[in-house]
């Protein structure tokens, strides 16, 4: 299991069972419909950008990674951001998931 981040991991020590409803709210959520794991992180992943998130980004960026995305998937899916949530944000994000794939 990958590492948390240390203010994920205090707040699940706070709050233990609001992240566990909070975990399985999003476990149901995938099991829900047909989109596979990788394209659910992907559009989570774009969601995160146009909240302007760095935490999200690098979360669901990873995650798309793990769900088998390639990196060229995670470009794509912030290039086709640009039109729709601008092209500051959208190169904030280029920013971030580029500092997660300089620590792979």
């Amino acid at each position: 299991m990958p590492k948390l981040p240390k203010n994920y991991m205090m707040i699940q020590r706070r709050f233990p069972k609001v992240i566990a409803s909070h975990e399985q709210a999003g476990m149901l959520a995938s099991e829900a419909g047909p989109l596979d794991a990788k394209t659910g992180h992907l559009i989570q992943l774009a969601a995160c950008v146009a909240l302007h998130s760095e935490g999200g980004v690098h979360s669901h960026a990873r995650r798309a990674l793990q769900a088998g995305a390639s990196e060229a998937e995670i470009y794509h899916t912030l290039a086709l951001l640009i039109n729709t949530v601008g092209f500051p944000n959208t190169a904030a994000a280029f920013s971030w998931v580029n500092d997660l794939f300089k620590k792979k």
